[in-house]
């Protein structure tokens, strides 16, 4: 048990190390720009001004000149480096930060001595003035602790949270937000402007912060959750769309028959509707893997985008995509032999899994059924980008690993996604006649 003694001297300790923080960070903020070393230049000089001066502001006078003067050089060295400090300090202490600090101490959210992280800067995004960075010490609060928090910081911050990430030498916690009274609009619809120039850069939405994108020349493959009418199957598409739009070849696992795939869809990708003819093109895939394999071995380049760059004859990318992979690899009551044929799909998928990236070669599958059997640890693990709908627990722990969804997007929503980054979208919705 602590008795108050010592309460009081942890307090007092407390205190004394804000201070210290928050005057540190003053002398950081103030020279650490150009503009805050000429504003301290000028500070120095009204001093150096005012030193001179002391005489004249408190003039002498009578028996005890000499005390006088003595009293005012004696007043004038204390309140010098008493204002200094108290501006420094108020520089580097932003406003509202005791206020933050108190919430999450009040909802528990402390270090093991119960000291609540403290607010070292917070600023206004200049192309967006809707997303605040804010950045914390984190006096030791590991950053795993933060996402597991989310939710109770953004209910005692009145914040949506759209990304947490480690500052500079681990040594703080920036947090990536919008004021809680901003709402995600509940359908968007996609239009050709929203195109990303950006090579292989896929638009999936709007997010509180901003537009949400993955980069699949950088994060190759991607796995998408999500239960019937969540969105899903539109969120596969729009991916899929825009893969078109940029020149990719694009195959399309479907054992409905095509019937999900209006026929536009046909005219531009290539359907696979049965197992034999998708282990064939996956095959033709892997063999195409291996190919360029060595033409970049040979060029002496490491990836297809540095192959592309000097290249007369570009390499294309690939998409092998399935809406519904637990469909394909499902091996729930079926003969030894059609269990072989459905390891042999899985294993080319595997390799593509393992090796894509650099070849150009992408994942991109959807499922809606919570089997963790279904995907073999191989496929799971080469996944980055895992985004969930509207699910069951068990699904939504499949896809992100845990459950947050559930009480991050409500039950009757429709294209609304959380990435296994933490970030909350709203899917753009798309006429597909325009592919």
């Amino acid at each position: 048990m602590i008795d108050n003694n010592d309460k009081s001297s942890l307090h007092n300790r407390w205190n004394m190390r804000i201070l210290c923080i928050y005057f540190s960070n003053g002398l950081k903020r103030i020279f650490g720009k150009i503009s805050g070393r000429v504003i301290a230049i000028i500070y120095l000089a009204f001093c150096l001004i005012f030193w001179e001066c002391r005489y004249s502001i408190w003039q002498p006078y009578g028996y005890f000149q000499n005390l006088q003067k003595f009293m005012t050089s004696v007043l004038v060295l204390i309140l010098i480096p008493s204002v200094t400090f108290a501006l420094t300090f108020l520089f580097g202490m932003p406003f509202g930060s005791i206020g933050v600090s108190n919430n999450l101490h009040r909802i528990g959210f402390v270090n093991s001595v119960g000291e609540a992280p403290l607010l070292l800067s917070k600023s206004i995004d200049k192309n967006n003035s809707k997303i605040i960075t804010l950045e914390f010490k984190t006096f030791g609060i590991p950053l795993s602790e933060w996402a597991d928090n989310q939710d109770r910081i953004e209910s005692a911050l009145n914040i949506h949270i759209d990304e947490i990430y480690e500052g500079k030498n681990c040594q703080s916690v920036i947090v990536k937000c919008v004021a809680g009274e901003n709402r995600l609009s509940d359908f968007i619809e996609w239009s050709e402007n929203m195109l990303s120039k950006e090579c292989f850069e896929i638009v999936l939405g709007e997010g509180y912060s901003g537009r949400v994108s993955v980069n699949i020349s950088k994060i190759p493959h991607m796995l998408i959750g999500g239960s019937t009418g969540s969105g899903k199957s539109i969120l596969l598409k729009l991916v899929l769309m825009q893969c078109v739009k940029k020149g990719a070849k694009i195959y399309i696992a479907d054992f409905k028959g095509g019937v999900d795939f209006p026929p536009i869809w046909h005219t531009k990708c290539s359907l696979l509707t049965d197992e034999k003819t998708l282990y064939k093109v996956l095959v033709s895939i892997t063999d195409e893997l291996q190919n360029r394999k060595q033409i970049l071995r040979t060029a002496g380049v490491a990836n297809i985008d540095e192959y592309n760059r000097n290249a007369e004859k570009k390499l294309y990318r690939i998409v092998f995509a399935c809406d519904e992979i637990a469909e394909v690899l499902d091996k729930t009551g079926l003969s030894k032999q059609q269990k072989d044929e459905i390891l042999k799909i899985e294993s080319e998928l595997s390799i593509i899994a393992r090796q894509g990236r650099a070849f150009g070669i992408h994942l991109v599958l959807a499922t809606q059924r919570p089997d963790a059997a279904i995907l073999n640890g191989q496929i799971r693990n080469n996944i980055d980008t895992r985004i969930c709908g509207r699910a069951d627990n068990v699904l939504l722990q499949i896809i992100l690993d845990n459950t947050d969804a559930s009480d991050k997007i409500a039950k009757s929503s429709q294209g609304r996604f959380l990435t296994n980054s933490g970030k909350i979208f709203q899917a753009y919705w798309f006429d597909e006649n325009i592919l």
